[in-house]
């Protein structure tokens, strides 16, 4: 191989390799930038709901949160909101679970996970396997029956 084809192949495997970085890199970016505005959006969520509870004494119906979600920023990547306010009693403790959203991240750094909203207005992020615990020891028979599989 003569100085000129190892200079050609050289540069080839360098653009190659920064391509396939760059590539990484707004993927990994998309991902945060995701992340971020869904959690945005359930923390607006739960402004609505404080709001809303503080008025009425209780947690707005489904009917009202699906209106209100729409006029959130960041409304677009929130994506499919399950809100429990059917399946919460007045006596519920305050880590229930009122909404939840997952996120199916599939990248280096972020990896599938759900965004919650908890009934004392906590707003965080869970790992799917500790989601899938804490949300099947809240679930009653008759949610578990209702709900669809692929709902939450």
């Amino acid at each position: 191989m003569n100085k000129k084809q190892k200079w050609a192949l050289t540069n080839f495997i360098f653009v190659v390799v920064v391509t396939a970085a760059v590539v990484v890199g707004m993927i990994e970016l998309k991902n945060w930038v995701n992340r971020s505005e869904s959690i945005h959006a359930v923390e607006q969520l739960q402004q609505a709901v404080a709001a809303y509870k503080q008025k009425n004494g209780s947690v707005p119906p489904e009917s009202y949160v699906e209106g209100i979600i729409k006029t959130f920023e960041g409304q677009p990547r929130l994506g499919n909101v399950n809100y429990r306010a059917r399946w919460i009693k007045f006596d519920s403790p305050p880590e229930t679970i009122l909404a939840c959203v997952r996120k199916n991240y599939h990248s280096f750094f972020y990896h599938p996970g759900v965004v919650v909203l908890r009934l004392d207005g906590r707003v965080e992020w869970m790992d799917k396997a500790s989601f899938d615990k804490l949300i099947a020891s809240q679930q009653t028979p008759l949610e578990l029956e209702l709900t669809p599989k692929d709902h939450l």
